[in-house]
C-alpha cells in the first residue's frame, strides 16, 4: 500500500527565465537575468549595463520553450507529471515594470501555457518571481531598495491573481527567496532583488533593508490572493541548505546553529508574521535601520503563507575555529568556516550528495513550522553522453532521484512529515542559473543545446524519463 497521499503532487520544475527564450518576443521587456553573459564552472556570470553584442546571453534563448510549449507540455504528460512548477516572467506582463496597464500579449502567453497543461491533466503551480524582476526597476528604482517597487510587485500579483483565477490553484511568491543572505555573492542580490552594491556600503544592513521590502511585498501578494480566490493556496519558497556542526564539541553546535539563521529568517517571518528576536537583537547591536513604516507589523501578521516550498541539493559542514577563505569552498554558503564533509561524495561540480540531508531538513522545517511542505526543486546536475544507440543512460541522475525520494517517503512513513509533493529540478534540460552553462544538465528530457548556444534544440527521452514515469504512476512505490 503506497505511503504517500493518492493526491501528492509528482511533477518537474522550472523557471522562466532558465527555459522561455524568446527575450524579445511578445512585448517581453529586460529582466535583471537578461543582461547575464555566460559563465563556466568556477568562473562567475558578468553582469552587463545592457546587452553587449560582442558578449553572448545564453537565457535570451533558453530551450526556446516560448515557440515549443506544445511539443515540451505534450512530453510532460506523456512522463505522467501531476504538476508543472514554472514561473511568471514578470516582465512579460509589466515589461518595465512601472506601467499602469499590462502587456495582453504576455498575459495570454500563459493562459495558452496553462489551457495546455491542464489538457494533459498537469496542474500549474506557478511562482510569481523567479528572479526575473523587470531591468528597468533595478537600474531606476535600485530594485527592493526602493519600497516603491513593492508596490509595482503587489500590482503585477493582483494583475496574474485575477487572470488566472480560476485556474491556478498553487502560488508561490518569491523564489529561494533566503538565497541573497550569501553576501559573498552578489549575483544573488542582483537575482533575487534587483539590488547592488556600492563599495562602502554595509552588504548585510543592505541585505536586510531590501529583505523587510521583500517580506512586506510578499505579505501584500498573499493578502490580495486569497482576497481575490479564497480557494488559493499560496506558498513561500526557500533554498534550504542544512548546515551540521563538524563535532559534537559544543562550539560548533553553537556555530551551526548561529549559521543556520541564514536558512530561517525569511520562513520565521513568512509563517510567524513577525521578526525573530535573534534578528531584533542583531539589528539592535549594529545599529541597522531597516526602514520600518506604520502599519507594516499587520501587513506581515496578516499575509503569512499556507505552505513552504523549498530547493534542496545538498548539505554542508561548520567548523568554530576553521577560517578559509569564501573562494577556497565550491560550495559554502558564504560561509568562511565551512569545510568538508567526510562522510559523504560529492558530484562532478563539487556539490554534496547527502540525501539522508533532505529526509532531516523535512523534519527540520516540519517540526519548526508545522506547514505542510513542497519540495520543489530537487536535481543532479552532471553531463550526458550519447549511446551508440542514440539513447543517453543517465543511472548517476536515477540513483540520486531515488535515494532523495527514499529519504522524503521515510520522512513522511516514519516521520510524520505532511508533504505535499516533489518536483525534480529541470525536469528538462535548461540553462543553468549559477553559470549559465549547458553542459551542467539536469533533465529527464536532453535538449540538443551547448555552451556556446549551438545545437537543432532536438528533444531527447533519457532513461530517466522511463524511470519518472513509473515512479509516478505506482506512487513512489517501485523506485
Amino acid at each position: 500500500m503506497t505511503k504517500l497521499d493518492k493526491n501528492f503532487l509528482w511533477g518537474g520544475a522550472l523557471a522562466a527565465n532558465q527555459f522561455e527564450g524568446g527575450y524579445d518576443q511578445g512585448g517581453k521587456g529586460l529582466s535583471v537575468h537578461d543582461v547575464m553573459t555566460a559563465g563556466e564552472h568556477g568562473k562567475a556570470r558578468e553582469i552587463t549595463e545592457t546587452i553587449e553584442d560582442d558578449k553572448f546571453y545564453p537565457n535570451h534563448d533558453g530551450i526556446d520553450f516560448y515557440n515549443r510549449y506544445k511539443e515540451d507540455i505534450a512530453l510532460f504528460g506523456e512522463m505522467g507529471l501531476k504538476c508543472l512548477r514554472t514561473s511568471i516572467a514578470w516582465t512579460r506582463i509589466f515589461p518595465n515594470g512601472d506601467e499602469t496597464e499590462p502587456n495582453e500579449e504576455g498575459l495570454q502567453f500563459y493562459d495558452n501555457i496553462i489551457d495546455e497543461l491542464l489538457k494533459y491533466n498537469i496542474e500549474p503551480v506557478l511562482t510569481l518571481s523567479h528572479f526575473e524582476m523587470p531591468l528597468h526597476l533595478a537600474r531606476e528604482y535600485g530594485g527592493f531598495r526602493n519600497r516603491k517597487v513593492v508596490d509595482y510587485f503587489v500590482r503585477f500579483a493582483e494583475t496574474v491573481f485575477n487572470r488566472y483565477k480560476d485556474k491556478v490553484k498553487y502560488w508561490m511568491t518569491f523564489n529561494e527567496i533566503n538565497n541573497q543572505m550569501d553576501t559573498s555573492n552578489p549575483i544573488f542580490l542582483w537575482t533575487n532583488s534587483g539590488v547592488t552594491l556600492a563599495e562602502d556600503e554595509d552588504p548585510e544592513e543592505v541585505l536586510y533593508q531590501v529583505a523587510h521590502n521583500e517580506l512586506i511585498a510578499s505579505a501584500l501578494a498573499v493578502s490580495k490572493g486569497k482576497e481575490i480566490n479564497s480557494d488559493f493556496i499560496i506558498g513561500n519558497m526557500i533554498s534550504h541548505v542544512p548546515i551540521y556542526p563538524y563535532s559534537c564539541n559544543p562550539n560548533d553546535i553553537m556555530e551551526a546553529e548561529i549559521a543556520n539563521r541564514l536558512r530561517f529568517f525569511f520562513p520565521d517571518v513568512q509563517v510567524r508574521g513577525y521578526y525573530p528576536g535573534y534578528a531584533l537583537k542583531m539589528f539592535e547591536k549594529n545599529g541597522y535601520d531597516i526602514k520600518w513604516q506604520e502599519g507594516d507589523d499587520e501587513i506581515l501578521k496578516n499575509g503569512t503563507v499556507e505552505y513552504i516550498a523549498f530547493s534542496y541539493y545538498m548539505s554542508t559542514v561548520v567548523k568554530h575555529d576553521e577560517v578559509t577563505s569564501v573562494e577556497d569552498n565550491v560550495v559554502n554558503g558564504g560561509l568562511p568556516n565551512s569545510v568538508k564533509n567526510p562522510y559523504i561524495k560529492e558530484s562532478q561540480w563539487g556539490w554534496a550528495i547527502d540525501p539522508v540531508g533532505l529526509r532531516y531538513t523535512l523534519n527540520v522545517l516540519y517540526n519548526r513550522y508545522q506547514l505542510p511542505l513542497f519540495i520543489v526543486e530537487n536535481g543532479f546536475g552532471t553531463t550526458d553522453e550519447f549511446k551508440e544507440d542514440g539513447t543517453i543512460d543517465d543511472q548517476e541522475r536515477i540513483d540520486y532521484l531515488r535515494e532523495h525520494i527514499k529519504a522524503s517517503i521515510q520522512a513522511v512513513d516514519e516521520d510524520g512529515v505532511d508533504l505535499m509533493g516533489y518536483t525534480p529540478w529541470g525536469i528538462i534540460d535548461i540553462v543553468s542559473f549559477t553559470t549559465g552553462e549547458m553542459k551542467k544538465r539536469y533533465g529527464l528530457i536532453h535538449v540538443d543545446r551547448d555552451n556556446e548556444g549551438n545545437g537543432t534544440l532536438k528533444r531527447t527521452k533519457k532513461n530517466s524519463f522511463y524511470w519518472f514515469n513509473n515512479v509516478i504512476k505506482t506512487n513512489g512505490e517501485e523506485l
